[in-house]
């Protein structure tokens, strides 16, 4: 699949963790892909930020395009109000309200059950799921009345994660939550037809050797869910194969180690660095024998400095499209807004959220 002319890239310009997708004017590209693929198998999504018009216009787009079903958190009157006043039509979006729905007790009694250890009493987790939405949007995913969440448009990415955290919990197998940025960059002859997976490059600061070899799993299963062709992981560093000898280098040997150990179906190798993981000739001179050098698609960077710095340097330099931070990790697909987004951003992050609940029916 090739990805080369891609639209609507995901770029960082806020706090690491916060990502707003960019668009061109080229016609087919990854967003399109992810929005046919989106509607083949049409998933619930649930967009609690209903007091924001962007995601009213969102909302519409969403149910136009066929993308996915919406569902819209909060005052049913207020949230029609408000779409009317914008000029949407949300008509197709069901409008659920916590003050009066069926549902609420059952959610208050489950938010109890979970955070009881911690000393919830249902009067506050009452309190928490009528006045605070996001709880309330992922209770619903959690106890299956929609499939995945996007917010973040007028929350911060802890106010987002926090919520999910507590209530739906790290992905059985998973170690912690992490983020990516798939790249996507034009007239490219490395990685798959020019894109990547660049883990992590958005939440996790500064992992230790059994957190990198964690992000370098769930990137590969991001890389081949997303853009479905084999991931070829590299561990980055400095060094190369022992080429340089410090501590730093010594975290990404080991967490080499662990990924291999925990994951020896993964084409996974390290440590390299970036023209031995992408260039072949480069691969083939400084890491001989090697299945990974030369021909990696999933970059590993050994910190968040490394990660973030990576993928502006790629998207600045080389024009690379940006999609992201995109969570992974978490038991149930819920995604991050950057509170500069439009509503086509949040179009985007919906269609790739959409195809991550669909990898949940595997």
């Amino acid at each position: 699949m090739n990805f080369g002319n891609a639209v609507n890239g995901v770029s960082s310009n806020l706090l690491p963790a916060k990502g707003e997708i960019e668009r061109s004017h080229l016609t087919m590209g990854f967003i399109d892909v992810l929005k046919d693929r989106a509607r083949a198998n049409v998933k619930t999504i649930v967009l609690p930020e209903t007091e924001d018009m962007r995601t009213l216009d969102a909302t519409e787009k969403i149910l136009k395009e066929g993308i996915a079903k919406v569902v819209l958190v909060g005052n049913e009157e207020t949230v029609k109000k408000s779409a009317a006043e914008g000029g949407f039509d949300i008509s197709g979006a069901e409008i659920v309200d916590p003050a009066t729905s069926d549902k609420t007790q059952g959610y208050i009694d489950k938010l109890v059950e979970l955070r009881q250890k911690k000393g919830m009493t249902p009067e506050q987790a009452k309190d928490i799921l009528l006045n605070q939405y996001l709880y309330y949007g992922v209770m619903m995913v959690k106890m299956g009345d929609a499939d995945g969440m996007v917010s973040g448009a007028c929350h911060s990415t802890a106010d987002t994660l926090r919520p999910c955290l507590q209530i739906l919990k790290t992905k059985p197998g998973t170690k912690l939550v992490s983020a990516f940025f798939l790249m996507v960059v034009p007239n490219c002859e490395y990685g798959a037809n020019g894109a990547f997976v660049f883990g992590d490059s958005g939440l996790v600061q500064n992992p230790n050797p059994e957190e990198l070899a964690a992000i370098a799993a769930s990137s590969a299963e991001s890389f081949q869910l997303l853009v479905q062709e084999e991931p070829v992981v590299a561990m980055l560093s400095h060094s190369t194969k022992g080429s340089a000898k410090h501590a730093d280098v010594d975290k990404v040997v080991e967490a080499t180690r662990i990924a291999k150990e925990e994951h020896p179906e993964l084409k996974l190798d390290g440590e390299f660095q970036l023209d031995a993981a992408i260039v072949p000739s480069v691969g083939a001179s400084k890491a001989p024998g090697s299945e990974v050098a030369g021909k990696a698609n999933v970059l590993i960077f050994p910190d968040l400095d490394a990660g973030n710095i990576g993928y502006k340097l790629a998207q600045r330099l080389a024009k690379a499209e940006a999609y992201g931070p995109v969570t992974q990790g978490i038991a149930k697909p819920v995604n991050d807004l950057s509170r500069g987004c439009s509503a086509d951003d949040i179009v985007g992050v919906v269609a790739i959220t959409a195809v991550q609940c669909q990898a949940e029916d595997k």
